[in-house]
Order: C-alpha cells, then structure tokens, then sequence
C-alpha cells in the first residue's frame, strides 16, 4: 500500500514537472505563429487595401460618369422635346363651342394714323406669345412693334429707322412670327422681297430667304420655315441656311385648279405638317397634306350657296387641335369659323355692331383662347375675350 502511494506520487510529481517545462516552449511558438500572422495579415492589408480603394474610387467614378451620361441624355431629350414644343406652331386648346365677347377691346393703336409709339398704319400679320406679348407687323410704318400685355404703348422691336433695306430697316413688313428657342423673330419683309431672322438679344438679322414676294409665315415644330410667294403662287419650305426651298404647295401657275393658288396671304402648319392656306383671290382655304400633289378645299370656294359658306377675300388663318378653321373673312369684315369634319361654317365676331372691322388681316389666339384681330383699315388690334371654352 506504502509501495503503492510512493510509486504514485513519484508519477504525479514527473508528470507535472513534464507540463511545467512543455508550456513555456509551447507559448513561445504559440506567440511566434501568432505573431507571424499578425504581420502577414497586416501586410496583406497594406497591400490589398490601396487595390481596393483604387477599385471602389474606380467604381465611383464609373457611376458618376454613367449618372452624368444618364443625366445628360434626360436633359438632351428634355431640350428636344421643349424645342419641338417652342417651334411647333401654337396649340391652343379651343373647345368646338367656344364662344367669345361681341365687344372688343383695342389693345394697340386705335388712335388715328400716325407712327408714334400709341399710334399703327395699316397694320398686317400678328402672334402673340405665351407671356401675352403681341408683336405686330406694322405694314405701313415699317417696323415690328411689341405691346406688353395691358400696356397701351408699344415698343419699336426691329425698324426704327424707318423705310429701308439695311441691317436694321424694313419696307412694308407683312407677317411676323416667334422662335422662342433661339429668341428671335422671323419676318416677312415684303417690300425687300426676304425674309429675315431678327436675333432680340443682340439685335442681329440674317436673311433666310432673298429675292421673294412674301406675304404669310409659318414654323412647324422641326424648325423649317414655310414661306408664301404671292408673286409665284406657291408656298415652300425652308430650312434656315438653305439655298433652295422644297415646294409644299402651288407651283403651277395662277388658277383655282386643287394644284394651284391664286394670291396666297397667311398660311398654318399643324402638328402633322399638315399646311392651310388662305387662297384670297380665289376665295377659299386649301389644305395640303404632307407629301400631297394637290390640295382640298377646306372653306370657301365657288361652290357655296350659303352667304355663311362663302368668303371673299381670306386672310388671317389658324387651325386648332380639333381641326377647326378660323379664317379672316376680310372684304366681308368678319371672322368665320369651319368644322373640317363636316364644312359647316358659323360667324365668330363681327356682327352689326361696335365692333366693325375695315379689312381685317392678322388673326392670332393667346395661352387663355382669347381672339386678337388686325384691324388693317381702322389702324388698331382689337381683342375679344374667351367667354365660354368647355375643354
């Protein structure tokens, strides 16, 4: 038993001397391994840490030159479309029952014939732009005058100078229209034979079109210019910087055939480049359709009974979005309105009454549907309010 124990002890005390001279070797390796992957841990960190930051950096950039690119192109197709909102001729949402105020209000001019700033002569072809600026070919003043709206004193835009054929001068003015894109004016200059592009900002001019018997203007939403020649009977289309127009309608010669024209004034483009014309001296208005050989009598025309379907002498013109037709009825002192649909026609001002017209010419809408008329024989603009418009 004594044996036993001695024999015991002696095993347990070799033992624990055995552990006690292992462990500190062991926690010195285990310190050196520990250690040695410490340092190769820190310099895989030194290491993959810069790849890392130059690859998310990378990343970012990528990402922010995709964004860019994204955000550009939105912006590139924001600017197309606003473009072919700005150029397109002007959309008004006029409903088929509209209706307006007999009485009309003078806005411009009114006061006798004169050239002051309060005063027009023979005013022709107007617009007017969604700020409610009228701008208004002063066909015997020989300027483009713009009227702020409700201010009865206008502002000489282009032609004051008076007659001539220089940078800044005009001779007998017919139409005007606006390019908000490019702030500028496009004028008919009839009695220089051109047609013009007036820069408002830096009051600049170019010609467009030289060496033409112009009357009407119109803009579609592509940006080309589309010029009536009454001289040759015809309208073509031009695209700023051309020398040679594409013939749209007419060219064959002065008649009533549906492939001619006789004295064409103002003219209209719509949305599907659809072009309206007012035929004066054949007493109707045409409409050719893009791409087409001949017109259709849209109003007017010789084959009319009703005294409510026949013009005489058409001028002013503007089509609205539901294909109705409000035309200057001039020798007749009226505007009229047509459904294209069905050819039924319908007197919108100038009854009997105080608002008698003396050769109306220019016709044009605001933003809010309401009417402005070019007096031409009473050397004013009158205005007629909207007064029922159920969109």
């Amino acid at each position: 038993m004594n044996n036993h124990k001695k024999t015991l002890s002696k095993f347990t005390s070799i033992d624990l001397n055995a552990v006690e001279s292992v462990t500190p070797n062991e926690r010195f390796r285990k310190k050196n391994v520990l250690l040695f992957i410490s340092s190769m841990i820190l310099i895989l960190l030194i290491v993959i840490i810069p790849i890392i930051i130059v690859k998310i950096t990378k990343k970012k950039n990528i990402t922010t030159l995709m964004t860019t690119q994204t955000t550009m192109s939105k912006e590139e197709s924001t600017v197309q479309m606003i473009t072919s909102a700005i150029l397109i001729s002007q959309q008004i949402l006029l409903s088929k029952n509209s209706s307006w105020k007999q009485n009309g209000t003078t806005i411009a001019g009114g006061h006798g014939f004169g050239d002051s700033l309060q005063h027009l002569k023979y005013p022709q072809g107007i617009i007017v732009d969604d700020e409610k600026n009228l701008f208004c070919a002063d066909w015997g003043n020989h300027r483009i005058v713009k009227w702020k709206y409700n201010n009865d004193i206008g502002e000489i835009v282009v032609g004051n100078r008076g007659q001539g054929n220089l940078y800044d001068q005009l001779n007998g003015p017919m139409s005007v229209i606006t390019n908000k894109q490019e702030n500028s004016l496009i004028i008919c200059d009839g009695g220089n034979k051109r047609v013009i592009q007036w820069f408002l900002q830096n009051k600049q001019q170019q010609t467009i079109v030289s060496e033409i018997d112009c009357s009407g203007l119109a803009m579609d939403k592509d940006g080309f210019v589309y010029v009536a020649d009454d001289e040759k009977d015809e309208i073509r289309r031009w695209k700023i910087g051309e020398k040679e127009g594409t013939l749209i309608a007419g060219g064959n010669g002065k008649g009533n055939d549906l492939n001619q024209l006789n004295a064409p004034f103002f003219i209209h483009i719509d949305k599907s480049n659809s072009l309206y014309v007012s035929d004066k001296q054949n007493n109707r208005v045409m409409k050719w359709k893009k791409d087409a050989k001949e017109g259709i009598v849209v109003a007017g025309g010789i084959h009319h009974e009703n005294t409510f379907e026949k013009l005489n002498g058409p001028t002013g013109l503007f089509v609205t979005h539901l294909g109705q037709i409000f035309v200057i009825d001039s020798n007749n002192n009226r505007i009229m309105r047509w459904n294209e649909s069905d050819n039924k026609s319908e007197i919108v001002v100038g009854q009997d009454g105080s608002t008698n017209f003396y050769n109306p010419t220019g016709l044009s809408f605001d933003i809010d549907g309401n009417l402005y008329v070019a007096d031409w024989g009473n050397d004013r603009i009158q205005r007629f309010d909207i007064e029922f418009n159920s969109k």
